[in-house]
C-alpha cells in the first residue's frame, strides 16, 4: 500500500514537471511505452527491485532499453534511479496514466463481449456513454466467450452486466426457488 502512494506522488510530482516543461504528451508516451515493456518483461521489473544490481547498471540497462524517451522522462527516471525507487517504476508509470487521464478529464470504460465488437457497436457504445459522462471515453475491449453472448460495460465504480451467462444464472436460482412442490 505505502508504495503505491509513493508511485502516486512521483507520478503527480512528473506531471507538474511535464506540464511545466510543455512536454506532457511526450511524458504520458514515454510512460505508456514504460508500462507496456514493464508489464511484458517480468524479469525487468525484478531486476529494477533487486538491492543488488547497482544503479549505474540499472540506469544503462533502462538507457538501453528506452533509446528514444523525452529528456524530461530520462531525467526522472534518473533521479528515481538515484533516489533508490528504481523497484517503483512500472508503478509510478501506472500511476502517472492514471493521473494523466484525470487532468484530461478520460475515463476508461471496460466492455466485455462474447464476440470482438465491431467499429459501428464501439461508436454506438461511446456515443452512448457520452450522453452519460462529460468525459472523453476511451473504450477497452475484453473479449470473454463465458460470457455467452451479451455484454458487461464497466466505467469507473459502475457496471451493468447484460451477459447471457448472467442471465442464464438468474433464471437458474429463479428455477430453484420454485415453490411448486409435485406431490406423488
Amino acid at each position: 500500500m505505502r508504495d503505491i502512494k509513493v508511485a502516486s506522488r512521483y507520478a503527480k510530482s512528473l506531471i507538474g514537471i511535464a506540464i511545466e516543461q510543455n512536454s506532457l504528451e511526450e511524458v504520458y508516451s514515454d510512460m505508456l511505452s514504460i508500462d507496456a515493456v514493464c508489464t511484458e518483461s517480468h524479469d525487468l521489473v525484478v531486476m529494477l527491485k533487486s538491492p543488488i544490481v547497482k544503479s549505474n547498471k540499472q540506469e544503462a540497462i533502462l538507457n538501453e532499453i528506452f533509446t528514444s524517451i523525452n529528456t524530461v522522462s530520462k531525467a526522472f527516471i534518473r533521479i528515481i534511479i538515484a533516489k533508490k525507487r528504481a523497484g517503483l517504476l512500472a508503478d509510478i508509470a501506472k500511476a502517472f496514466i492514471e493521473a494523466y487521464k484525470v487532468h484530461k478529464n478520460i475515463k476508461t470504460a471496460y466492455v466485455t463481449s462474447a464476440i470482438s465488437l465491431t467499429a459501428d457497436q464501439k461508436t454506438k457504445i461511446i456515443a452512448l456513454l457520452n450522453k452519460t459522462d462529460d468525459a472523453t471515453i476511451d473504450l477497452q475491449e475484453i473479449v470473454n466467450p463465458e460470457i455467452i453472448g451479451g455484454m458487461i460495460l464497466r466505467v469507473g465504480d459502475r457496471q451493468v452486466d447484460e451477459s447471457i451467462k448472467r442471465k442464464l444464472t438468474s433464471l437458474e436460482l429463479e428455477f430453484d426457488d420454485n415453490p411448486y412442490i409435485k406431490e406423488f
